[in-house]
């Protein structure tokens, strides 16, 4: 018995995930307002919780938690309408503290976020990701082979194949909005406009996150 899923079945999860990663959703949105609001580091650190969160949802539905997620009306719309309320809460205080970016890039004010911190709120938004959990819990057992066993640890290693992806992709999106933001710094007032700007991005995504319906 194999511990890997066919190759076939790999590939088409592969491509599957590559389709929906590259459509812009509430991670990426979520970097993308990051990078535009705190810069390359604050996008790649979110990134990295992003991807750490989402492969929590791989584990989770490994475990069988996931099914409990997807079937649960209850559960699931607790999960999304938290989710969406931190992202509002942390576009609020983007645009709040707009003013004090300037003193930002030069290491002070209260915009200058420690890692662990972005870390932690990207995590949050991965792990809350509406989009992410509906795709995890039904369609990636979809792509595992039960009749060659370690189900678990199939779903676990195209759990990786997705993340892979997302954190290449979401980088590219993350390194080029702090590219973009590099043209703002010269100017203060640019640069607390941009940081609105990524503020309300975030909670334009809440209000989208909490509206999402399920198609049950």
């Amino acid at each position: 018995m194999t511990r890997m899923p066919p190759t076939d079945r790999l590939l088409a999860f592969a491509a599957m995930s590559f389709l929906l990663i590259v459509v812009p959703g509430p991670s990426v949105l979520f970097v993308i307002g990051r990078a535009l609001a705190q810069g390359r580091r604050a996008a790649l650190t979110s990134v990295l919780g992003n991807t750490l969160g989402a492969y929590t949802l791989v584990v989770a539905v490994a475990l069988g938690v996931g099914t409990l997620v997807e079937r649960s009306v209850l559960v699931f719309t607790a999960l999304k309408l938290a989710g969406a309320a931190y992202l509002v809460y942390l576009g609020v205080k983007a645009i709040r503290q707009r003013r004090s970016l300037p003193a930002a890039l030069t290491g002070g004010g209260p915009a200058d976020h420690g890692s662990l911190r972005t870390l932690g709120e990207g995590f949050a938004v991965g792990v809350a990701n509406p989009k992410t959990i509906v795709f995890f819990a039904a369609v990636l057992p979809q792509f595992v082979d039960r009749g060659d066993g370690h189900v678990a640890l199939q779903m676990l290693l195209l759990g990786l194949v997705f993340n892979a992806i997302a954190l290449a992709s979401d980088s590219i999106w993350g390194l080029a909005a702090a590219t973009a933001r590099g043209w703002f710094t010269r100017s203060p007032g640019r640069l607390a406009l941009v940081g609105g700007a990524g503020g309300l991005t975030m909670i334009g995504l809440g209000v989208t996150v909490a509206a999402t319906g399920r198609k049950d």
